[in-house]
């Protein structure tokens, strides 16, 4: 066994040897797979198998799509067989909701220029003549969709990278992993020590046990799940083709043919979980006792859509275990806090996306950055707030609502309330609906005082959407108060403070005591890594405010630079709260809480001060989210309640209202406001999204520089733009792919919200280049039919900034 080697990887299961495989695809051939026991031990080798392209996210399903087309090109490489059976998969609507959620998909189908259209009854039944089809209102084709074999893929990963010289041991457990002070690390052995600048975690149901030997703490819980194969079904073993699967998600279950009869698994919501202490060490290919009874509504639903499988026995059930993350996503990518410790844990569907996941690592480890935005699946979007009870909570809704919808701004309440700062029981007096942000909970939008707020979910406008409204046009007729506390918030401090952020952030950290700037933060290709504002507070001491879902994230760009002796970065997160007072009538309201002078002439745009608000000590900002007159104010935790009964109380002649995350989406996009993950992603260049004004390519050095100085004079790819779009029922969300008339894919929508002050469905989209002229016409696809749209030149608010330098 080798001593050294580029990476290590640790787990032997489908997802590792496709790890293993994608490295030395990329050049990265000293590489070594351990694994405990057998290849595929765990829990790949009893796993359904199934394959499909199309994801909620883009990205995803982009991935996805490769790793479905990966697996007969893996065969023709490597010889190896993956028994890849593709008849296609019946996807069935039987509500409203499921009806436009197929929709949607097929609209982002022709996106992709992926297959996956609609039939009619008659040819769905043509397609798979057993099914049963009362009661659907909807029928979608997938042609590619189907399953492999487990074992075989697996092996046709680990066979593709041994022939490429990479090292697979068997029978090797881990014993322990040790990070030198360099940063690098030994992965111990009972044959020996490998010395690796990188460890990858890809133990399947040993993840948690493995990332405790590094001092990792992974919110990741195993539970049992069952599916059951039935005897030969005697139309089935007439046929002379493979009956496409069938996808009836309203029915929670899932189908598929197997031999000659059925494969059927269920998510039941009468759940379990397992090893809730720790995954036995000497679990492989074990099976946990049949427990039908559980499953058996779900699958009485299965027999009655496909009746001949209830004239058949169960020739065998299988109960294997699962491990799942709190939001059923994989928890991925480097650990911001350990050098070189790399996590790839929680994989549900991972036949799906095994070749996505192996390819996108090797670019994270080899290149420095994947091609393709990874938060949604980013090991840093949960943090240590993300504790035993929260994760067994969430895996458990999870499971139970496997198959059902996730509706645009969908907050599901398991585990919750989380985290809650001073003013949440005065907010919810106020009839708060709270959404959850990196475990805070922070308000969505307001029912009113004395209303206990409850919202439905829905593709289309749902019932929040006219409060929203009136908090829209209370704070641009008058003044409302934003909660901002969920935004990261960093001091820094230090001789030195300023050239360490100016080797970080790509414009010019302020030099002058009370100046403000916004800056980009340039990723490893040059794309847009995160958004801050920077303000100074006094010599060698400055505040920094981005995003607050990204906290974790940041780290790992913070952790590039050495900071100099005597230079402090601290995150002031949870020790700051903030409120952004913004509309015209905002700046009277503050002056009766402070003696400072206020006026335009004295406190100008992006100016800053500390000051004394309603007797407490205050950082306060002139800039507003919602493009609006506005002040950002910054008070210590414990003073948040006191300052915001004081704004709330001192306004009421005002008019003055609490408003809601809701509203402020609303509000920026009327303004053309972009927001990090969702305009402001590595994958888009600062020309595409107007933020290279704000990059100053004369600093010595910072961040990105030299990948930046590579594309800064390339022409824009895609141009973020603003649609006026004709809707009337609903509005984008995001992700929603947009056409020319003539039914070409152009581009798709980042964000999207109705404009409430301006009285437009608007959608903030990244539209090829050549397409972004002056009135173009195009559609988006909302609930997946075409809706005109019409391109608009300026933002819809205050095109000019008078407002909000006013």
């Amino acid at each position: 066994m080798r001593t050294h080697a580029q990476a290590v990887v640790i787990g032997g299961g489908l997802v590792g040897c496709s790890i293993l495989y994608h490295l030395a695809k990329l050049g990265w051939t000293d590489v070594v797979l351990l694994e405990r026991d057998e290849l595929t031990s765990g829990s790949t080798w009893h796993a359904a198998a199934n394959l499909h392209g199309l994801h909620d996210n883009n990205n995803i399903s982009k991935l996805q799509y490769y790793t479905m087309n990966l697996y007969k090109e893996l065969e023709l490489e490597t010889g190896q067989g993956c028994g890849v059976f593709q008849p296609g998969s019946l996807y069935l609507a039987q509500t409203e909701q499921r009806e436009h959620q197929l929709r949607i998909q097929a609209a982002k189908a022709r996106y992709f220029n992926a297959d996956f259209y609609e039939l009619s009854i008659d040819e769905a039944r043509q397609k798979n003549p057993l099914v049963n089809f009362d009661g659907v209102r909807c029928v979608m084709f997938e042609p590619d969709g189907g399953n492999v074999d487990p074992s075989g893929v697996t092996q046709a990963y680990a066979t593709g990278a041994r022939n490429m010289g990479a090292e697979i041991h068997r029978f090797t457990p881990v014993t322990a992993t040790t990070q030198r002070g360099d940063g690098t690390w030994d992965v111990e052995t009972p044959k020996g020590s490998i010395h690796t600048p990188w460890v990858v975690n890809v133990a399947g149901l040993w993840g948690r046990e493995v990332a405790a030997m590094a001092g990792i703490n992974l919110p990741l819980q195993p539970t049992e799940h069952q599916y059951l194969v039935t005897e030969t079904i005697p139309e089935i073993a007439a046929m002379s083709c493979r009956l496409p699967s069938v996808a009836d998600r309203d029915g929670e279950y899932y189908m598929r043919q197997e031999g000659n009869g059925l494969l059927i698994g269920a998510y039941e919501k009468d759940m379990r979980f397992w090893a809730e202490n720790g995954t036995p060490a000497g679990f492989g290919h074990e099976l946990f006792a049949d427990d039908l009874d559980r499953i058996m509504d779900n699958i009485m639903r299965a027999m009655d859509r496909v009746p001949a499988a209830a004239e058949v026995g169960v020739k065998r059930v299988i109960n294997g275990p699962m491990i799942w993350s709190p939001d059923s996503a994989a928890l991925y990518g480097p650990v911001p806090e350990k050098k070189g410790y790399f996590c790839c844990n929680g994989i549900i569907p991972g036949f799906s996306q095994s070749g996505g996941l192996g390819l996108m690592t090797a670019q994270w480890i080899v290149e420095g950055e994947p091609e393709f935005d990874m938060f949604p699946w980013d090991v840093a979007r949960f943090g240590s707030w993300a504790d035993k009870g929260f994760t067994r909570a969430r895996v458990a809704d999870q499971y139970a609502n496997r198959f059902k919808i996730h509706f645009p701004y969908e907050e599901r309440a398991a585990g919750r309330p989380m985290r809650m700062r001073p003013v949440y029981e005065k907010q919810k007096s106020l009839g708060a609906v709270f959404g959850l942000n990196y475990g805070w909970e922070h308000p969505l939008w307001f029912a009113g005082a004395g209303v206990d707020g409850r919202e439905d979910y829905g593709f289309d406008r749902q019932d929040w959407f006219e409060p929203v409204g009136d908090e829209c046009r209370a704070l641009r007729n008058g003044v409302g108060v934003i909660d901002i506390s969920n935004f990261a918030k960093y001091e820094i401090q230090g001789a030195g403070a300023r050239d360490w952020l100016n080797r970080i952030v790509a414009n010019n950290v302020p030099t002058q005591i009370g100046r403000s700037c916004l800056t980009p933060l340039i990723g490893v290709r040059g794309g847009i890594a995160g958004d801050f504002t920077i303000t100074m507070l006094g010599n060698d001491h400055f505040w920094m405010v981005g995003s607050g879902m990204a906290e974790r994230y940041h780290q790992r760009y913070f952790n590039e630079i050495p900071r100099p002796n005597g230079v402090t970065f601290n995150s002031r997160t949870d020790d700051y709260c903030g409120f952004n007072i913004a509309g015209p009538k905002s700046r009277e309201l503050l002056s009766r809480l402070t003696q400072e002078n206020l006026s335009n002439d004295d406190w100008k745009f992006m100016r800053s001060r500390q000051i004394s608000i309603a007797g407490l000590d205050a950082i306060a900002i002139r800039v507003s989210f919602t493009g609006d007159l506005g002040w950002e104010l910054y008070v210590k935790t414990e003073d948040q309640l006191a300052l915001y009964t004081a704004l709330l109380d001192t306004g009421v002649d005002l008019g003055v209202r609490p408003v809601g995350g809701r509203a402020l989406g609303s509000l920026r996009i009327e303004k053309g406001y972009g927001s990090w993950g969702r305009e402001y992603s590595p994958e888009y260049w600062p020309q595409e999204v107007g933020l290279d004004r704000l990059i100053k390519m004369d600093k010595p050095e910072f961040l990105g520089k030299s990948a930046y100085a590579a594309l800064a004079q390339k022409p824009a790819r895609e141009k973020l733009v603003m649609l006026d779009v004709a809707v009337t029922n609903a509005d984008a969300s995001g992700g929603e792919p947009v056409f020319l008339p003539d039914g070409t894919p152009v581009g798709r929508v980042s964000s999207g919200a109705y404009g409430y002050t301006v009285e437009k469905s608007l959608a903030l989209c990244f539209i090829k280049a050549e397409h972004v002229v002056s009135s173009a016409q195009f559609d988006v696809a909302i609930l997946g039919q075409p809706h005109r749209a019409a391109l608009l030149d300026e933002p819809s608010f205050d095109p000019s900034g008078e407002k909000l330098r006013s």
